[in-house]
């Protein structure tokens, strides 16, 4: 009878449905904006022509995947794709309040403007850079989109502090030139992500984590383990 009452009390278990995975979405609106953006930098697209995207793709759609992320315990993936959604948002914000705002657009002319924006990317370039270092313990193809992106990052953010101090946009310029690379590499990812999902089996690779490949780091297990039920 004790028996059969701690079976009683023991509370039931229910798992349950595992989500679709939202990374490929997440890594497309990265992309596409991405690509936008880099290319007004590279001086082939219209300014504000990526605005839009900031707020509703970029921004929204990445965020949204970030959440789903922490739906499916991926802490990589959920402060990945929450935090550059943000990223896009802000920045887009902050470009719709120059252009509409005249005190703003007033306080933030010539090289303020220019020292803020070298600011901003100096500052997720940071964050960009322990995300790259855990990057490798994703995939190649998720380690190239970091280190793809890092190099934008700098590039930009030195080219707009240059810009501010009155020397020439090339750096900039060169700064869009891998953003457009960075694009690619996110597509290319989100690509396989989507076709490798429909699939019994991995059809496009994106490569073994490098973590592992490296001895002194695979012997180093993770400070909290993910759960493996659904």
């Amino acid at each position: 009878m004790a028996v059969l009452a701690e079976e009683r009390a023991r509370p039931t278990l229910i798992e349950s449905v595992p989500a679709a995975d939202p990374a490929p979405l997440g890594l497309a609106a990265f992309a596409l904006t991405t690509f936008m953006l880099s290319g007004h930098n590279a001086t082939f697209i219209p300014d504000v022509a990526w605005l839009g995207l900031a707020f509703f793709y970029g921004g929204l759609a990445q965020l949204l995947a970030g959440m789903w992320e922490f739906r499916n315990r991926n802490v990589f993936g959920a402060t990945a794709f929450s935090t550059y959604g943000a990223f896009w948002m802000s920045l887009g914000f902050f470009v719709t309040i120059v252009l509409l705002s005249k005190t703003v657009a007033a306080a933030v002319t010539g090289p303020s403007l220019l020292n803020a924006l070298a600011w901003f990317l100096f500052a997720f370039a940071i964050f960009n850079l322990y995300m790259l270092f855990w990057s490798t313990r994703v995939s190649v193809a998720i380690f190239l989109v970091f280190l793809t992106l890092q190099i934008t990052e700098v590039l930009l953010c030195i080219g707009f502090f240059r810009e501010a101090h009155g020397n020439s946009a090339w750096i900039t310029h060169a700064g869009g030139w891998a953003g457009i690379v960075t694009a690619a590499v996110a597509w290319y990812a989100s690509a396989a992500g989507v076709v490798n999902g429909m699939s019994a089996r991995p059809v496009v690779p994106v490569g073994a984590p490098i973590w592992d490949r490296l001895p002194w780091f695979s012997q180093l297990g993770s400070p909290v383990p993910r759960r493996t039920e659904a």
